[in-house]
C-alpha cells in the first residue's frame, strides 16, 4: 500500500469555468493574467522577482499543459518537458459556490449538493436580530464594521475604536461567512475564539458556511497586523468525506494548515499548523518524512489567497508562487516508488479581477506518481475525481460522486 500527498495552492485558478458568467467571472484567469503581467514587466518587485513568471517544477508536472485543458485546449501540444511519471489536466467544479468549504469538500469526493446563505450588500448587512443575540450571548457592549469588507481596511479603519470600546468587528464577503476581527491581547484570544463559537451557533439556521476568528496585533493602523492564529468555525460536511473513509479504515490523515478546521476536524487524525507558506512547507516536508503506507497528508497554503489575491497583488502572487515553485524539489526528493503528489486548488482568486473575492475558475490537476505511467488526464467534470483518485491509490472502494482518472491517462498519453 502506498502513500498520497494532497497540495492545495489555495485559489491557483486556471480559468475557463463553464459557468463563470453566472458568478460574474467570464474571462478570469489567476494563472494566465498573473504570468501575463510578468511578461510585460508589470509584476516585477524589486530585490524579490522581476520578468517572466518562473515555474519550471510545476511546469514539469504539467501546469501548462493543465492550463490549456482548461481553456479547452489540446494539451498534448507545449515545449516543457515533462517528468517521467508526472500526470496533468484540469477539473470544473460542480458545487454551487465558489468559497473554500465548496472547493475543499469537492476536491475529498463530497460536493456541496445545496447553496449556502449569503448575506446582502445593504449596510448594516447582518440580521438586527442575530447581532442582538451576539450581543446578549457573548456579553458585549456592540459590535463594529456590519458590512462586507477586505478584512486589512476594516481593521485599519475600526481598530483603534474596537481596542477603546470592546466591540468587536464583524463583516463578511461574498462567500459564505461571517468574519470577527479582536485584538489577541486587548480582547483575548480565547475570548475571540469563544465569540466564534457563540456565533457558529446562532448562524446554523442561516445556512453560513463559516465563521473567521481574525485576531489581530498592534496598536495604531500604521501596525496593525493579522496574526497566524486565525481559526474557522465550519459546518461539517454534509456526508462522509475521503478523509473520514480513510480514518475509518484506521488510515491517518495530516491535516496541514487550516485543513482541520475546513472539515470541522471531522476525518482528521492530527493537524500541523505553520505561520506563513513557507513555514507550513517545512512543516509538510516533516509529516512527508513521517507518513505511512496507506496515509494521507493533506495540505492547505493559504498565502496565495489571503496574502495576494484577495488583496488583488499580481507581483506578491508571483514571488509566491516562485517561492513555492522552488521548493517542490524537496517534495519530490522524498517520494517513494507508488507514492502519489497532487497539487491543485480550490478555487480561483484572480489579482487581476475586479472587487477582491474569489473567481469562479477550473483548478489544475498536475502530480507524480514514480514508477506510474504519467500522462494527460483531461478535462474533469468535478473536483471529487482528484479524491476519488487518491482513494484508489490508497486502496478504498469507490465513493459515489467522482472517478478516479487514473485509467484516463492511457486514453489520453
Amino acid at each position: 500500500m502506498a502513500r498520497a500527498f494532497l497540495f492545495v495552492l489555495d485559489s491557483f485558478g486556471i480559468g475557463g469555468a463553464g459557468d463563470a458568467a453566472r458568478f460574474g467571472d467570464a474571462g478570469s484567469n489567476t494563472f494566465a493574467h498573473i504570468a501575463e503581467a510578468c511578461a510585460r514587466g508589470q509584476a516585477d518587485r524589486d530585490g524579490l522577482r522581476q520578468g517572466p513568471l518562473r515555474l519550471p517544477n510545476m511546469r514539469a508536472l504539467g501546469l501548462d499543459r493543465a492550463a490549456t485543458t482548461a481553456r479547452g485546449i489540446s494539451s498534448s501540444a507545449g515545449d516543457d518537458e515533462l517528468l517521467p511519471s508526472a500526470f496533468h489536466g484540469a477539473a470544473e467544479e460542480v458545487s454551487s459556490g465558489k468559497d473554500t468549504p465548496s472547493g475543499h469538500w469537492e476536491i475529498a469526493a463530497v460536493p456541496v449538493p445545496f447553496d449556502w446563505g449569503y448575506f446582502p450588500q445593504s449596510v448594516p448587512t447582518f440580521p438586527p436580530d442575530l447581532i442582538a443575540a451576539l450581543v446578549e450571548r457573548a456579553a458585549l457592549p456592540g459590535i463594529l464594521g456590519d458590512c462586507h469588507a477586505s478584512g486589512t481596511e476594516i481593521i485599519e479603519k475600526h481598530g483603534e475604536e474596537h481596542i477603546r470600546t470592546g466591540k468587536p468587528i464583524c463583516y463578511t464577503s461574498a462567500d459564505s461567512v461571517l468574519q470577527i476581527a479582536a485584538h489577541e491581547t486587548h480582547f483575548g484570544l480565547e475570548r475571540l475564539y469563544e465569540l466564534c463559537t457563540i456565533a457558529r451557533e446562532l448562524l446554523d439556521p442561516l445556512n453560513i458556511g463559516r465563521v473567521i476568528a481574525r485576531p489581530f496585533v498592534g496598536e495604531t493602523p500604521a501596525d496593525f497586523q493579522r496574526t497566524a492564529n486565525r481559526r474557522d468555525f465550519a459546518v461539517p460536511p454534509p456526508e462522509p468525506t475521503l478523509l473520514d473513509r480513510l480514518t475509518a479504515r484506521g488510515s491517518r490523515v495530516i491535516g496541514m494548515g487550516k485543513i482541520g478546521d475546513i472539515f470541522a476536524h471531522q476525518g482528521i487524525s492530527e493537524v500541523r499548523k505553520a505561520a506563513g507558506n513557507m513555514a507550513l512547507f517545512d512543516a509538510t516536508l516533516t509529516a512527508m518524512d513521517d507518513a505511512r503506507d496507506g496515509e494521507l497528508v493533506f495540505a492547505n497554503f493559504v498565502d496565495f489567497d489571503t496574502l495576494y489575491g484577495h488583496r488583488r497583488d499580481i507581483a506578491g502572487y508571483a514571488v509566491a508562487l516562485e517561492a513555492f515553485d522552488a521548493r517542490l524539489p524537496e517534495a519530490l526528493s522524498r517520494l517513494k516508488p507508488g507514492d502519489l503528489l497532487l497539487l491543485t486548488a480550490d478555487h480561483g482568486c484572480d489579482p487581476s479581477w475586479r472587487g477582491s473575492d474569489h473567481t469562479r475558475e477550473r483548478v489544475p490537476i498536475m502530480g507524480i506518481a514514480p514508477g506510474q505511467r504519467g500522462g494527460n488526464v483531461g478535462l474533469r467534470k468535478t473536483f471529487a475525481d482528484i479524491g476519488e483518485t487518491v482513494a484508489e491509490h490508497l486502496g478504498l472502494t469507490p465513493g459515489r460522486h467522482g472517478a478516479s482518472f487514473h485509467r484516463a491517462i492511457a486514453n489520453h498519453a
